[in-house]
């Protein structure tokens, strides 16, 4: 059975191979939270209200 930690049989006295690792697992995390602000969200909410009543005023003017 080979070692998959290490294929070369190098030693890594410091461990920076594993922390590496776990930075590189956590990085998505965090990617997730940071990407989901709530201001877009809120603007595309708004331009459909004001779409809605655009449509809204533009029908009520032609069936007056």
């Amino acid at each position: 059975m080979s070692n998959t930690q290490n294929p070369q049989g190098n030693y890594d006295p410091a461990g920076s191979t594993q922390m590496f690792r776990a930075f590189v697992d956590e990085a998505p995390q965090a990617q997730r939270q940071a990407s989901a602000p709530a201001g877009p969200r809120i603007g595309l909410i708004v331009g459909v209200v004001v779409a809605v009543a655009i449509v809204a005023a533009v029908a009520w003017l032609a069936l007056k």
